[in-house]
């Protein structure tokens, strides 16, 4: 993300438009601290540098080498569970993937505008617009299907089909390969957005026929007055790339025909699930339907009955030994003993899942990592 010039240069003209001396600013997600030492270029008095892992570590000794270590202060966790001192003049984030609708980037920007930004106050990017194309695209979609149609052994593996037609996977598409022209499915503005799911349809009218493979999501960010970014099909290319979401089926078009994708978000756990019902009818929007795919991310897991039924609200939950182990760590964590300690019991107690004393410590502190601060 460094060595991506379009990229860097989009962001440091947008910091040096919103930063005025002496202002202070948030950086969410520092990583190695790149826009962190932007800022203070630019003449920022005080960064909050936000980081949850230990890259945050790199990002210091950078910020000292370049003399620049008295005006950040770097704060390891999540920007969530995070206090500052004042409100910031600007917030400047890069938490995106190959799209916006990424983990928690969309509640992160929220809670922190709420929390850390000043009335008038900048956020970078101001929005994202997601935009959404028809492909015909053969070389994207047979390294999906090809593997479950043919194989050198002659079985059938037509199962696992189904699995990877309903994930999506990051792809470089070129402007040739759009059968239906693009469409924005939406628009988040980081200064008003406060849901996390996004739903949106898009619909066509074919001007030419043409097989339909799948579907090539991109965004267009507005950083600042007059500086953007995209990662659009025939833009230059950025480290981002574009999503393909393959249909279930090729669907033939003729000229004339209607099309219809309806495409949703729904934040699950830690990430999103994707959802999109792609329709193709015959001539006019009431026509004939000629082809429905209807396919989710979630369709592109594995799960076994046993795993299903035990997210079942009706089921009774039993700990297993690695639940076992779990428990009695946080328990004597919560009582104040010395990991050394808490390590010498789970070697006595559980030598099978750890056989020497350095396994115990280690699966000790991992758990105290992990839950406590």
């Amino acid at each position: 993300m460094i060595t991506d010039r379009r990229r860097m240069d989009a962001y440091a003209a947008a910091l040096r438009r919103a930063i005025v001396p002496g202002a202070t600013v948030v950086d969410l997600g520092t990583g190695t601290g790149i826009l962190t030492l932007l800022a203070c270029r630019y003449g920022a008095g005080t960064v909050y540098a936000i980081e949850a892992t230990d890259i945050i570590e790199v990002a210091r000794d950078i910020a000292r080498v370049n003399g620049l270590a008295d005006r950040i202060q770097f704060i390891h966790g999540r920007s969530t569970e995070v206090t500052l001192p004042g409100p910031a003049d600007v917030i400047v984030s890069d938490l995106r993937g190959v799209l916006p609708l990424f983990e928690h980037h969309i509640p992160s920007i929220v809670d922190a505008r709420r929390r850390f930004l000043k009335p008038g106050g900048t956020l970078i990017p101001r929005r994202d617009v997601v935009w959404l194309a028809v492909a015909t695209a053969p070389d994207l979609y047979e390294p999906y299907v090809s593997p479950w149609a043919h194989n050198d052994h002659g079985f059938d593996l037509g199962a696992g089909r189904p699995l990877v037609t309903n994930g999506w996977r990051k792809c470089r598409a070129r402007p040739s390969q759009l059968l239906l022209e693009p469409r924005p499915w939406a628009t988040l503005d980081f200064a008003t957005i406060g849901h996390t799911d996004v739903t949106g349809e898009v619909t066509w009218v074919a001007a030419a026929a043409g097989t339909a493979h799948g579907l090539v999501v991109w965004f267009d960010a507005e950083l600042g007055p007059d500086v953007s970014l995209s990662n659009a099909p025939g833009a230059p290319e950025a480290i981002y790339g574009q999503a393909f979401f393959p249909l279930s089926d090729p669907v033939t078009l003729a000229a004339g025909d209607s099309a219809s994708v309806s495409l949703t978000a729904t934040p699950v756990g830690a990430d999103y699930v994707w959802s999109w019902t792609t329709r193709v009818r015959e001539g006019s929007p009431a026509g004939r339907i000629k082809a429905e795919c209807r396919q989710s991310t979630f369709f592109g897991v594995p799960l076994s009955r046993s795993t299903v039924a035990r997210r079942s609200a009706d089921h009774v939950p039993a700990l297993n030994d690695e639940g076992r182990l779990t428990l009695l760590i946080l328990n004597a964590v919560d009582a104040h003993v010395t990991l050394g300690r808490i390590a010498d019991e789970v070697l006595a107690k559980f030598p099978a899942s750890c056989p020497t004393r350095e396994a115990a410590l280690a699966r000790v502190t991992g758990v105290s990592a992990t839950y406590t601060r």
